[in-house]
């Protein structure tokens, strides 16, 4: 199908592009991006008149729930809210069940991704067998099968010698390691922050020293490997100072943050809110202050969803007993463009965390407007005025903290491979 998005506000971040141009496309691709295209002949014309056009958004963390888990969610349904949050491309973590350790797991996911064709799901590998941190998983296997990067999930590898052979497996294969941050002693037994607020509410404290120690370990490994290494959802202030030191002497590391760490912090507890219960737990207000300041420097690379759908069981009960995670794919571009409306962030880098940075983090062409690129596009509405409801989420977990914050630059459009695959009501 031939399509034209005609009078919208085109913005790439990837070519500093932010002017009101017609984007054509066919078969699958952009073919111009133009005031007119004389010969082109449109089956599809899309007004975009007040509207913005971007890339389709890039998700660097977004748990599906299948295999293993189809009962709280699936491909199907996971896939159709990140098409409704204008995300085209998200990545997997490994700790689906079965584990993503083999060619079969890579395949069977990548086979009901296609078949639902709403985004691109792309996998990362386990780095180590079943994610249990002893024996080395077959990263070559899972590079031919199609993994972007190899993790062990939430999982940390305890031993420093096993974690040091892993990324110089990876690093000879020059894959990407992406890591959670955790020291596993210092967060056991854990729900929160450690400071005020826990000991207020009596819950037993994570310090940030759970994650500033890990990172300090996995920087010394990355710097005596030389791996490629991407930090995964970054909460503390100290860590983005380690990070933003490493990459100073130039060691080759990237780092994200989720939307959630950078709107809430400890305080945001309440009474024993479950559905901010989450891992890492949300800090303080000045470190909720310096990720937003890590960002605007360009320390940390993107945002991500780091979305984690739940059953509605899995936040009731005592705070300590409920699961961590919250349902991010519908509000990632909402808390992305809410730092832009509170002055934290222009326009084009916001819109830059959510594309091309996580792509080129990945190393795809992706998160991109340029001819010849696939046509992986989302249309937003700027002046558009919504409150967050999630029990209408198309994602199955409508376990979000989020529930009546008014919101901002809603998804009209998105289109995958050329493919109207969202449109708002």
């Amino acid at each position: 199908m031939k399509i034209r998005i005609s009078n919208g506000r085109v913005i790439d971040p990837a070519s500093q592009l932010d002017n009101g141009l017609d984007v054509f496309i066919d078969d699958s691709k952009i073919v111009a991006i133009a005031e007119q295209m004389s010969d082109f002949h449109a089956d599809m014309t899309i007004d975009a008149s007040g509207m913005i056009v971007c890339p389709g958004l890039v998700d660097l963390s977004a748990r599906l729930r299948e295999p293993g888990q189809e009962h709280t969610a699936t491909i199907h349904s996971e896939t159709l809210a990140a098409a409704a949050g204008g995300i085209t491309t998200l990545c997997v973590p490994p700790d689906t069940d079965p584990v993503i350790d083999t060619a079969a797991v890579v395949e069977l996911i990548e086979d009901r991704a296609k078949k639902a064709g709403r985004t691109m799901v792309l996998t990362i590998g386990a780095l180590t067998q079943k994610l249990q941190g002893e024996l080395l998983a077959e990263m070559a296997a899972l590079k031919a099968a199609g993994c972007i990067g190899v993790s062990n999930g939430l999982s940390v590898i305890k031993n420093s010698v096993v974690l040091k052979r892993a990324m110089e497996y990876a690093a000879s294969l020059d894959l990407t390691v992406f890591i959670n941050p955790a020291d596993p002693w210092l967060q056991s037994g854990g729900c929160v922050h450690e400071g005020t607020v826990s000991t207020r509410l009596g819950l037993a404290g994570i310090p940030e020293s759970a994650e500033t120690i890990a990172v300090s370990r996995d920087l010394i490994l990355i710097e005596q490997t030389g791996v490629r290494a991407h930090f995964h959802s970054l909460s503390s202030g100290k860590a983005v100072r380690l990070i933003r030191e490493a990459q100073s002497r130039g060691l080759p590391v990237t780092a994200d943050v989720s939307a959630h760490h950078l709107h809430l912090c400890e305080h945001d507890l309440g009474n024993y809110d479950s559905l901010s219960h989450v891992l890492p737990p949300l800090r303080s207000l000045r470190d909720r202050e310096q990720l937003q300041q890590g960002l605007r420097e360009g320390v940390i690379n993107a945002i991500s969803s780091h979305h984690q759908p739940l059953d509605n069981d899995a936040k009731l009960g005592p705070f300590a007993e409920t699961q961590p995670g919250i349902s991010g794919l519908e509000t990632l571009l909402p808390l992305t463009m809410k730092l832009v409306e509170d002055d934290e962030l222009p326009l084009i880098d916001a819109l830059a965390a959510i594309t091309c940075r996580p792509a080129e983090i990945l190393g795809l062409e992706a998160g991109q407007l340029k001819v010849g690129s696939l046509a992986d596009i989302c249309i937003i509405d700027p002046e558009s005025q919504f409150e967050c409801q999630p029990r209408q989420f198309l994602s199955a977990g409508k376990n979000s903290p989020f529930s009546g914050w008014l919101f901002s630059h809603q998804v009209c459009h998105t289109l995958f491979e050329g493919k109207l695959v969202y449109q708002r009501n």
